[in-house]
């Protein structure tokens, strides 16, 4: 039991009740530090942008050293070429170029509306070793009006300039062919740069519309 804990907890009678005792200028002053200690770990809404028939969205500002940790939402994203693949990079110079070198891992799970065919497998084809392309996590994806994929991608210590740039994604998606597919795509790239920059589209036509949030962690 802490410090705090004891003390408040040495001060409350039988039936509940706090004794005034406890409440003095330095108590206060803990809990008030034990409070801002808690509240460590809080995501920050640091930019959200909406597609519309966009090429790509683009992120060039906020990634930096004030946060460990980046975390990205994808909400109802959807393509405009049916059967489209959503991928992502990252960039050293603020966005004029996006050419990190990747590796990832890629696990897929589906099952179709039919629930007659299902899978769960790591798919060599769409994972990358050393690619300076544009990663995959997210394929064959539909573009019927209620066709769309949503989830998240961490993005850890961008900063750094010692070590390489771990990232994981998880996303569930609507497949062009009537399947619903969740991809478990982690990987780092390969530089010890900082990364300031990262840059979502898909590999074919443009983004119909969909929303993509960015949060840092504190």
């Amino acid at each position: 039991m802490g410090t705090i804990t004891r003390s408040f907890a040495n001060n409350i009678t039988t039936s509940g009740v706090l004794l005034p005792a406890s409440l003095t200028n330095n108590s206060i002053a803990n809990v008030t530090a034990y409070n801002a200690a808690i509240a460590t770990g809080n995501m920050v809404l640091i930019s959200s942008q909406t597609a519309s028939a966009s090429a790509s969205i683009s992120f060039t500002t906020g990634i930096n050293s004030t946060y460990k940790e980046y975390q990205f939402y994808f909400i109802n994203v959807r393509p405009a070429t049916d059967n489209a693949n959503f991928s992502f990079n990252l960039s050293t110079d603020s966005g004029s170029n996006y050419n990190v070198a990747k590796t990832t891992t890629y696990i897929v799970t589906f099952a179709n509306e039919a629930n007659n065919d299902t899978v769960l497998a790591y798919d060599t084809a769409k994972d990358s070793a050393q690619d300076t392309g544009f990663a995959n996590f997210v394929t064959n994806q539909g573009n019927g009006a209620d066709e769309c994929f949503s989830g998240s991608m961490q993005l850890f210590n961008p900063a750094s300039t010692t070590y390489v740039k771990h990232f994981i994604t998880n996303t569930n998606g609507y497949l062009s062919s009537d399947y619903s597919v969740e991809n478990f795509i982690a990987g780092y790239g390969n530089t010890t740069s900082a990364i300031n920059a990262i840059q979502f589209k898909y590999t074919s036509g443009n983004i119909a519309d969909g929303t993509i949030l960015m949060y840092g962690i504190v």
